[in-house]
């Protein structure tokens, strides 16, 4: 009974660990952390090694070879220094400390003689004015029942739904949400395959400025993995400009990863990349630290405007960021059928305007003849392969609203792994297309919070937001549990002949009007002709 108790009291201090906040912006954290204590409360510590972290936490490959990847080595490392900058700060009270030995990778549950005092902030209900604009037409499926259930994946529990589950006085839930964790260590084998990105193949990252090993930063390595386990080399291939740095520490809204952002290339230079023959999507990326409010040089719209070209083809034209999405604001230019140039090569030029054109970062993936690469995304930390072997990238492009993991099993589903993650609030995603160009939306929704016997009670009405793509309003009111039949069943809204605005964007709105909004996945794919 004594070991009973501990393990409760253990578990409630990892929910309270992962509701503080501390791991916000460091998803690789949070896995690991999930990960050896499931596997800790399961009995199972001589299973807590590196490669086994590495595979079933990280989502790394069965061949992973620890000793030419020393990822989990460095995120143990950052994971002992936010527990111990925790503990000797906000956690300084509590009962009981969560630590990891150095040279270990088990955790220690240790006892204190201090009482700790939480605190739950109330959660203040989102309202926004509706907007009243013509309704296109759309689609509603509602996807046939499934013959099994998938086992959750790992996921971190946002602040705010524990926050939600203590205001309301449900303290059940939470002990509930802690042993979703311990029962998903105890996945079998064949489930590490769904959280493992596709091989890369032939696909160019390329950190624009970053020179391996001149500074102490991650990204300056030579090699750095970004939130989505994608890995970057330094800064190749290019003829001219200079390289230029900003602070570790200056905010870039828009993107997971600051770090691609913090170095460029700036001036008149050029890329000569080389590619096998075939078909590309290329994708830039730029954030402006230097021009606009709050930034050194001051200035705005026009301060700096250059032109980019392909192979000698003009690519943008009077290309000005901050115009496009503001400044210290991650922006990404996407690009369909890029192929080398005769001689295997992909020619980039950047060509200074009003200022010295800049580049932070360079992708280049395999594409598509004529269109782009479908977009999946699943409100959750981390991607995963459907049962039809499609591969869902994990939450980005998104602003505003928090993520939250829903354990409930899924009615009307045909892969309900799609529906353990979901994302509530006042959402913007702004999700990069190409033009021109002609796209459907597929939103994925389930109501588990509303409805008779859900903590959030209620039923139809509960839960209503309007849908916005790009100012226009593809749904208002919209009403997850009135469209699915009630709580826990999916649905699936799909709209055709959606067009990107004139900064080849996509930008998705989900605004409260009753309670929060929220979405579970979502899926553009460009139409064909």
């Amino acid at each position: 009974m004594q070991i009973q108790e501990d393990h409760e009291l253990e578990r409630s201090e990892l929910g309270v660990l992962l509701a503080s906040g501390i791991f916000n912006r460091a998803p690789n954290l949070v896995q690991i952390l999930t990960y050896i204590c499931a596997k800790y409360f399961d009995g199972s510590q001589e299973e807590i090694k590196e490669y086994n972290i590495a595979v079933e936490a990280l989502g790394r490959p069965a061949e992973f070879d620890q000793k030419r990847d020393s990822i989990v080595r460095v995120e143990a490392h950052r994971l002992r220094k936010r527990l111990r900058e925790y503990y000797e700060g906000e956690g300084a009270t509590h009962q009981v400390r969560i630590e990891i030995p150095s040279g270990q990778y088990a955790p220690r549950f240790v006892r204190t003689n201090l009482l700790s005092v939480p605190t739950t902030p109330d959660v203040v209900a989102a309202e926004s004015a509706q907007v009243a604009i013509a309704e296109p037409q759309f689609e509603v499926l509602v996807e046939p029942a499934p013959a099994t259930v998938s086992v959750p994946a790992l996921g971190a529990l946002s602040s705010r739904y524990w926050r939600r589950i203590v205001a309301i006085g449900t303290g059940v839930l939470c002990v509930a949400g802690i042993v979703a964790f311990s029962m998903a260590g105890r996945a079998p084998v064949e489930r590490t395959k769904e959280l493992i990105a596709p091989a890369p193949g032939n696909e160019v990252r390329i950190l624009a400025g970053v020179a391996g090993g001149r500074t102490e930063t991650e990204a300056d390595t030579g090699k750095y993995v970004d939130a989505f386990s994608r890995v970057w080399s330094s800064d190749r291939f290019f003829s001219g400009g200079s390289v230029f740095r900003a602070a570790n520490t200056h905010p870039i809204a828009g993107t997971r990863d600051p770090q691609i952002f913090q170095t460029r290339r700036e001036g008149t230079f050029s890329y000569d990349i080389p590619l096998s023959p075939g078909v590309y999507e290329l994708r830039l990326y730029f954030a402006e630290t230097l021009y606009g409010d709050n930034n050194i040089a001051g200035g705005g719209e026009t301060s700096r405007i250059f032109q980019i070209w392909a192979n000698g083809q003009p690519l943008l034209r009077d290309f000005d960021v901050i115009e496009e999405v503001g400044p210290s604001t991650a922006d990404l230019k996407v690009f369909k059928d890029i192929s080398p140039a005769a001689d295997g090569k992909l020619h980039l030029n950047f060509e200074a305007g009003t200022n010295p054109a800049f580049l932070n970062a360079i992708e280049i993936v395999p594409g598509l003849p004529g269109k782009l690469k479908p977009v999946r995304m699943v409100a959750q930390e981390r991607g995963f392969g459907d049962r039809s072997g499609r591969f869902w990238d994990s939450d980005r492009y998104v602003k505003g609203g928090q993520l939250v993991v829903r354990n409930e099993p899924v009615a009307g589903a045909a892969d309900p792994e799609l529906y353990r993650g979901e994302r509530f609030g006042n959402i913007t995603y702004t999700i990069p297309v190409a033009r021109p160009g002609r796209y459907s939306l597929k939103l994925y929704f389930v109501e588990s919070w509303f409805g008779p016997g859900r903590p959030g009670g209620g039923g139809e009405q509960s839960r209503l937001f309007d849908i916005l793509c790009n100012g226009v309003a593809l749904r208002r009111n919209f009403d997850i549990f009135k469209e699915a039949g009630g709580q826990n069943r999916a649905v699936v809204l799909t709209f055709h002949g959606l067009e990107p605005n004139p900064q080849a964007k996509l930008v998705l709105s989900l605004i409260p009007s009753r309670n929060y909004a929220a979405i579970n996945a979502l899926e553009v794919e460009e139409e064909s002709k």
